[in-house]
């Protein structure tokens, strides 16, 4: 334990009510460890915070002290931001109360929350927050940098979902910011990430929805790249009620997967329709005819348990390395070039993600949020997902090479939630015709940079 952060211990020992847990201290070792495996690192003091108080108090003897910190929610940043070696971790794993009002159709939830504690929450109401696709990410982190899910396209992204913030700041204040308290705040809060401060507390407002028709199916090789050029004119045209994501794969080995297909390359559909089922019956058999009949399955499903249903594929302590990015249109030579790398592939948990925005989501106008470009509805990602360190050369080398022969072809812009560590320098990319806002924000805020484990907007210089 550095000397930065015995200084750090001994000064919340006086007042902090949660766990303060060093090297060596009974439930350390679970308490270090981050989804993404791979960021395998020794802070020098976790602060589990029981209460606002006590993120106050880690927070200004933290900055009073100079040590480098990290904030935890659910530990899913791709980019290892919730985790640092040597430093301190103020974790909010202890903060996931959430409040409902259904009449108002309204809810608080604390910064600690996973997307699991608000759907649980809020579907006992009948109502649901729109969020991301795995239940044990942490609502925080997803909403900060925008929040994109199976309800993108019906009621736009998370943060277009929050009216109200409270957050501890810098100096350890608590502000709170909404659409008249801080407005530049809350503006920024919407896309712009953690450099701001805390979340200890999102006002949110919710939708009614209690299942929705999923279904799914396999593509073959040879068919792949009609169905793509398919794909592409139909989701212009589609109700904001469909949601059809596209994954690029070799299929697994599986019982469900005809024999022929394993470990080939296939495109993975999955769609969702959250309207009434027999409008949408149309939609689906539509889009499904691209697939092959023996792998289809449709059905209604609660949506609860569409939200869990991807759980088991990213699990905690893999090792995960994305790349990602807008475009425009879909051209046939980016198509091409995607279906040349499938083949590529190092591992069966690695893919292409293909997802069509558009929607609610396109009718925020840009400058209202800090979320970057929404004009772009094609969102590209590529997802390196495996086991073993040894495997690390040929995962990021394959998302590297491929991401930079797709590059020519994109819109500039990408989604913060989807950098990996070594993407600093496309932050700016990020946010575009609003980063020197940003920039205003961040100075004001947070002037000497505490908040920097991010995808970091530095402030200008005093």
């Amino acid at each position: 334990m550095t000397e930065s952060c015995e200084e750090v211990y001994s000064s919340l020992l006086r007042s902090f009510k949660g766990d303060l847990l060093r090297p060596g201290a009974s439930g350390y070792e679970d308490a270090r460890l981050v989804w993404n495996g791979m960021f395998d690192r020794r802070p020098g003091l976790i602060a589990r915070c029981a209460d606002v108080s006590d993120v106050q108090i880690a927070a200004r003897v933290a900055s009073q002290a100079g040590v480098l910190t990290a904030i935890r929610c659910g530990g899913h940043s791709l980019a290892g931001f919730s985790t640092c070696d040597s430093g301190l971790v103020i974790d909010l794993s202890k903060m996931r109360q959430v409040t409902v009002d259904p009449e108002a159709m309204r809810a608080r939830f604390a910064g600690g929350c996973l997307l699991g504690s608000v759907d649980t929450a809020t579907q006992k109401a009948g109502l649901v927050f729109p969020s991301g696709v795995v239940s044990h990410t942490g609502a925080a982190g997803l909403i900060l940098g925008g929040g994109t899910g199976w309800l993108t396209r019906r009621f736009g992204l998370s943060c277009d979902n929050v009216e109200g913030f409270t957050l501890v700041a810098a100096d350890s204040s608590i502000v709170r910011a909404n659409a008249k308290e801080n407005a530049d705040l809350f503006w920024a809060l919407r896309g712009g990430g953690g450099n701001f401060g805390v979340v200890t507390e999102f006002e949110v407002k919710l939708h009614p929805l209690t299942a929705v028709v999923l279904a799914e199916g396999l593509t073959p090789e040879s068919n792949i790249c009609a169905l793509l050029g398919f794909w592409r004119e139909f989701m212009a045209e589609a109700p904001l009620d469909l949601k059809w994501n596209i994954n690029l794969r070799l299929a697994p080995h599986t019982e469900n997967v005809p024999i022929e297909m394993r470990g080939r390359p296939v495109a993975s559909s999955s769609l969702v329709w959250t309207g009434e089922p027999d409008v949408g019956r149309k939609y689906l058999e539509h889009a499904l005819s691209m697939c092959r009949p023996d792998t289809v399955n449709s059905g209604t499903v609660s949506f609860l348990n569409l939200q869990t249903m991807a759980d088991s594929d990213f699990p905690h302590g893999q090792r995960y390395y994305t790349k990602s990015g807008y475009f425009t249109r879909l051209d046939d030579s980016s198509i091409d070039r995607m279906l040349e790398a499938v083949v590529t592939i190092p591992s069966l948990e690695t893919m292409v993600e293909l997802a069509y925005l558009g929607g609610a989501a396109a009718q925020v106008v840009a400058k209202e949020t800090a979320f970057g470009d929404r004009s772009a509805p094609f969102v590209m990602t590529l997802l390196a997902n495996w086991k073993e360190a040894s495997g690390d050369d040929a995962h990021i080398s394959w998302v590297r090479g491929v991401f930079k022969k797709l590059q020519p072809a994109m819109k500039p812009g990408v989604y913060v939630n989807f950098m990996s560590d070594d993407e600093q320098d496309r932050v700016p990319e990020a946010y575009q015709e609003r980063w020197d806002r940003m920039v205003e924000v961040k100075s004001h805020y947070d002037p000497n940079n505490f908040f920097r484990l991010n995808q970091n907007v530095q402030p200008k210089k005093p």
